[in-house]
């Protein structure tokens, strides 16, 4: 079902966008303004964008997708992380979207990183919060407790459903997608992806813990993101804000939106608005 007819100059359309052997939910507001993508949490939906898309406000047209297996789009043999990143291209595609100022959260911010890096002349920009930092956390005693978290919370993620705070994904499978995170967050890895943005790109970064993590550690895997700063001038700091990494979209999404607004504001030696 889709309602309504959308394109750069039409009004807002929600419907299914056949990727692969998927469907993906999405949304697009439509209009003239700079086009804003919208990266899930690795297993959030599209809803919890709504404050800073309120805050950002009708100047901008705003795209929402929910992942693989998430929200309402549908099951799929390959939750990888590069299906995550080609999705983007499909929903860039259908939507006739160019030049996208991409915005992730999370599991998001690093889609949008890799995505970012690798499309130079097609990006916008980028807005990386709370996620995207290189930083060796996986071990071996990591990924046994990774697995082992989600095998106790097995037989509870089907309950939820329903409701839609919990992928249509098993355990294993959300198991494996977060020891591939560890994996493509290692810093040989993310460093040189985030040396190679030649976009401008700004984080906004939270405090304290997130789920399964102590304050200490996740302080330390922020900072790995300190080297990148000194190497690339085009990523920067944004905001650092008082919310943890779960509350941040709903506390701080000022911040984000500001975020956002920084990148449209930069321009070119000559003046002129950035690529």
């Amino acid at each position: 079902m889709t309602r309504n007819s959308s394109s750069a100059t039409g009004s807002d359309w929600t419907g299914m966008v056949p990727v692969e052997d998927t469907a993906l939910a999405v949304t697009d507001t439509g209009g003239p303004g700079i086009p804003v993508v919208y990266l899930n949490g690795q297993f959030a939906t599209q809803g919890y964008w709504k404050k800073v898309i309120a805050d950002l406000g009708p100047g901008y047209r705003h795209i929402t997708y929910d992942e693989r297996a998430r929200g309402k789009s549908q099951r799929s043999a390959d939750y990888s992380f590069e299906a995550a990143v080609r999705d983007v291209d499909a929903v860039l595609a259908a939507r006739g979207v160019d030049r996208p100022l991409l915005v992730g959260w999370s599991y998001g911010a690093l889609v949008g990183a890799y995505w970012t890096s690798r499309n130079p002349d097609r990006a916008r920009g980028a807005v990386m919060v709370d996620g995207a930092f290189p930083y060796d956390w996986l071990d071996e005693a990591m990924e046994q407790r990774i697995r082992t978290l989600f095998t106790r919370l097995g037989w509870f993620l089907p309950l939820l459903r329903p409701t839609g705070l919990a992928p249509r994904m098993s355990a294993g499978q959300q198991a494996e997608s977060n020891i591939e995170v560890g994996r493509i967050s290692r810093e040989r890895e993310l460093g040189p992806v985030l040396d190679s943005i030649t976009v401008p790109a700004r984080y906004v970064i939270a405090s304290g813990t997130s789920f399964g993590s102590r304050g200490d550690e996740q302080e330390r895997i922020r900072a790995g993101l300190d080297a990148v700063l000194t190497r690339n001038p085009n990523i920067r700091i944004s905001a650092k804000v008082d919310s943890n990494h779960g509350a941040i979209l709903r506390k701080d999404f000022r911040a984000i939106a500001r975020a956002v607004r920084e990148i449209e504001a930069v321009r070119d030696p000559d003046g002129s608005p950035t690529r």
